[in-house]
């Protein structure tokens, strides 16, 4: 089989990236605690762009200071001063010195924002997350002023990112953030224009896109990271995803990225959610693989042709190099092997043959208490402990340049739990 990693591809705007491999967006907790970047962020984006990646994609770039997805969050939710500027171009010049592109992946937490950040969140609606422990206030809809302001706000970060040396935007529309909460039938329980249809749902989404383009211009890669379903019952599913993507698709969107879950059902975690998973109605024909959302992007690539990204469970040379060939993704994202294996994308080219997979050994619940994990809280506990160790990792390798292996991941636990109050206390 030839070597398909290798070879690039051109967006429909024109841009190529050198290789199908991709540095999937992770949180990385480094910004300061105003939300500016920091000599951390440019020494872990150099150490990544030196690794092999044809795309690297940053985590969270937030346009509300008041909806964070955690602190230690970059914030661009005004045109930025001449500091904020100067740091965002040094983070771009470390993150593309290899020849690289360097995306950053624009977000809003809504309702997904800590009750540390904000007490009072906004949201399409006013429903509550349904996570145990009271980390999440109950949410109050956005005004339609509000939702004008917000889409403004995401244009002006493209294009703060644009003349700061950023190559391309990705929009985040998964996971369970704001837009993901309107795209959402189970939590946008509006009756105006943003709610009810799909049509009116994708709104939110497609206004943000359409105020991007018009920012950046035509020949500036804008991508959208996309659930191929929220595995919720009640929630956005496959066909609502496919139908937004040919949306997408006519809107001018040059890359999707394929992705799924939420905080209440944290699929691409690998996190088991509060309650069961909502099959969908897909073609188990790759069900055996390592790939979490392949068969998702298979089924779609018969009904569009917009580059599709697939990232999520991805170990070995061959599951990559079968879901290109075979057009289930036109790009492969990595996420946590870049944590550990920050040349993942250089080996892999190269020759090599499989990363490890990391969460075999971050089980907190040991063996003879396995009974545990009947219940739905203590496995949800679990599964995000392990995430908690890959931020430390993040950590590590920004500060120090070195990851840390040794730590227990319930000592990483503790220790980005404390950074963030830290942070968010210098915030208040």
């Amino acid at each position: 089989m030839p070597n398909t990693l290798a070879a690039p591809i051109t967006l429909p705007c024109g841009a190529s990236l050198p290789n199908r491999l991709a540095k999937a967006a992770m949180t990385e907790g480094l910004a300061t605690p105003d939300g500016r970047p920091t000599p951390e962020l440019e020494r872990l984006y150099g150490i990544w762009s030196d690794g092999g990646a044809g795309m690297l994609l940053t985590g969270n770039v937030i346009i509300d200071k008041d909806h964070l997805e955690r602190p230690g969050n970059v914030i661009i939710d005004r045109e930025p001063d001449a500091d904020m500027a100067a740091r965002l171009k040094s983070w771009a010049q470390a993150g593309t010195r290899a020849g690289n592109h360097l995306w950053a992946q624009i977000s809003h937490g809504g309702r997904q924002t800590q009750k540390l950040v904000n007490p009072a969140p906004k949201s399409s609606s006013d429903v509550t997350l349904a996570l145990p422990g009271g980390q999440f206030a109950k949410p109050s809809p956005l005004t339609l002023e509000e939702i004008a302001d917000l889409v403004r706000r995401w244009a002006i970060a493209a294009r703060a990112l644009q003349q700061a040396g950023f190559t391309g935007v990705q929009i985040h529309g998964a996971h369970g953030y704001l837009i993901s909460q309107f795209l959402s039938p189970r939590v946008n329980l509006r009756t105006d224009e943003y709610g009810g249809s799909l049509e009116n749902r994708a709104r939110f989404l497609r206004d943000i896109v359409t105020a991007v383009r018009e920012a950046v211009g035509p020949e500036f890669p804008i991508s959208v990271k996309l659930n191929s379903a929220d595995f919720q019952k009640g929630g956005f599913d496959f066909e609502d995803s496919l139908q937004v993507v040919k949306w997408l698709e006519a809107d001018s969107v040059d890359l999707i990225e394929i992705s799924g879950g939420t905080y209440e059902q944290p699929k691409l975690m690998g996190a088991e959610g509060m309650e069961e998973v909502e099959e969908q109605n897909v073609a188990p024909s790759t069900a055996a693989r390592e790939a979490y959302f392949v068969d998702f992007a298979q089924a779609m690539q018969a009904q569009v042709s917009v580059p599709l990204m697939v990232t999520g469970g991805f170990r070995s040379r061959l599951a990559m190099e079968q879901a290109l060939s075979s057009g289930a993704a036109d790009v492969i994202g990595l996420g946590r092997p870049m944590c550990l294996i920050t040349d993942a994308p250089k080996q892999l080219i190269e020759g090599r043959s499989d990363l490890p997979k990391y969460e075999d050994r971050l089980d907190l619940i040991p063996g003879w208490l396995s009974f545990l994990k009947r219940f739905q809280t203590i496995k949800a506990i679990n599964g995000f402990a392990g995430v908690y160790w890959f931020y430390e990792q993040l950590w590590t390798l920004g500060r120090d340049g070195r990851v840390d292996e040794s730590v227990a991941p319930f000592a990483a636990f503790k220790r980005v739990d404390a950074r963030s109050k830290a942070i968010q206390k210098q915030r208040a």
